[in-house]
Parts: structure tokens; C-alpha cells; sequence
């Protein structure tokens, strides 16, 4: 009683202290349902963006080794085979409108459209120009197609080393032999390329003169191994 203003103050503490957890108590489970709302829908967000590229990744791979296969036919029949939804069913008809046979003017077209258009994933977009050189050939200048592969020959995107092998055979086509084997010997070595394309980059440096290296410790093993 000798410090009335202490004891004041204290007394006025433990007041303000009550009424907080009182308020807590009682309104404390709205701050818990946002805070776990908040932390869900990002983690929700972040697994859908992942499936979601897993997918088209799947999707995507799928759809290249259909086209490695040898016939017509046998093409058609694994392309039809393959699961697809929304734009992958529209991708996945174009692609078959591509394949030989087709009207290569129209097609060259529709590839063309596909890789213009905003409103579609980058990854079928990506897919479009590489089909699109690939289709094209000698028909298109080789600094076009070198252009366009480029474009998609960058870290991050879905078909990185097949752009990057598909260069590399501009540089055979352009009389730079040692330039190419020296780019599929680096296809060789690079974990992210799938075995397939190791195995061909292998046999063309050969059929080249050249030696192929060791491909890269952890490098895929299965062409199809992201295919899911």
C-alpha cells in the first residue's frame, strides 16, 4: 500500500490480461479457422499445379514416343490409346492430323495456331513448335527452325533435350559434324535426357566417327520414364 500507483497499475495488468483471454477463449477458433484456411488453400493450390503438370508432362511424353513408332498405323493406334481431357483431346487430334498422310500445308498450320495461342499450357504450346520443325524439315530455313528450338531448348521447359537433340541435327545438317558430336555427347551426359534419346544420340555420334561417352550417372533409364 505504499505504492498505490504500482499496485494500480498492476491490478489494471491483470484486468486487460483477463479480458484477453477471455476474448481468446471466445473468439480465438475464428483466428485458428483462417490461419488453417489460409495454409490449406496454399497447399491445395501448390497440389494442383503440380498434378496438373505431372499430367501434361505424362501426357506430353506419351504422345512423343507414339509418334517414334515406325507405321502409320501403329501410330494412329497408340495416340488413340493414350488418356486425355480438355485441350489434350484437341492436342492429341492434331497431332494425329500431322502424322503422314496428311495435308502438310494445313497441318503446318494448325501447329502454328496451337503454339500461338495463349490460352493453352505451355507445355502443348512447347510441344506444337517442336512437332512443328520437325514436320517442317528442309521445307524451313535452318535458322527458323534453330530459332524456334531454341525457344524451348531452356531450363525448365517440358522438352528441353528433345529440342536440344533436334539442334543438334541441324548442326549435322549444317556440315558442323564436330560441333554436333560434341552436342550429343552433352545430351549423353545430361540426367534429364530420357534413354532413348541417349541411346540415339550414342549411335549417331558413332555414325559420325566420333566416341560416346559414358552417359551421366542417375540419367534416366526407360524413354518412357516420366510417361507415368
Amino acid at each position: 500500500m505504499s505504492n498505490p500507483d504500482s499496485f494500480i497499475s498492476e491490478v489494471t495488468e491483470e484486468v486487460r490480461r483477463d479480458r484477453l483471454y477471455a476474448m481468446f477463449r471466445k473468439y480465438g477458433w475464428i483466428g485458428v479457422v483462417i490461419v488453417l484456411g489460409v495454409v490449406g488453400g496454399a497447399a491445395y493450390t501448390e497440389w494442383s499445379k503440380a498434378r496438373d503438370a505431372a499430367r501434361a508432362q505424362s501426357f506430353g511424353d506419351a504422345m512423343l514416343d507414339a509418334v517414334d513408332l515406325g507405321a502409320p498405323e501403329d501410330r494412329a493406334q497408340a495416340m488413340a490409346a493414350i488418356p486425355a481431357d480438355g485441350g489434350q483431346i484437341a492436342l492429341k487430334d492434331l497431332m494425329l492430323a500431322t502424322d503422314a498422310g496428311s495435308d502438310k500445308a494445313a497441318a503446318l498450320a494448325a501447329l502454328d495456331k496451337l503454339a500461338a495461342d495463349q490460352s493453352q499450357p505451355q507445355v502443348y504450346r512447347d510441344l506444337a513448335v517442336l512437332r512443328r520443325v520437325m514436320l517442317a524439315g528442309k521445307d524451313q530455313p535452318i535458322a527458323d527452325r534453330r530459332a524456334a528450338l531454341e525457344s524451348i531448348a531452356v531450363p525448365g521447359r517440358a522438352f528441353r533435350t528433345l529440342a536440344a537433340e533436334q539442334l543438334a541435327y541441324l548442326l549435322i545438317e549444317d556440315g558442323k559434324k564436330d560441333d554436333a558430336i560434341a552436342a550429343l555427347a552433352a545430351l549423353m551426359q545430361d540426367q534429364d535426357a530420357p534413354g532413348g534419346l541417349r541411346q540415339r544420340a550414342g549411335q549417331m555420334i558413332t555414325a559420325l566417327g566420333g566416341t560416346p561417352p559414358q552417359p551421366a550417372a542417375g540419367a534416366a533409364t526407360e524413354p518412357a520414364a516420366n510417361a507415368g
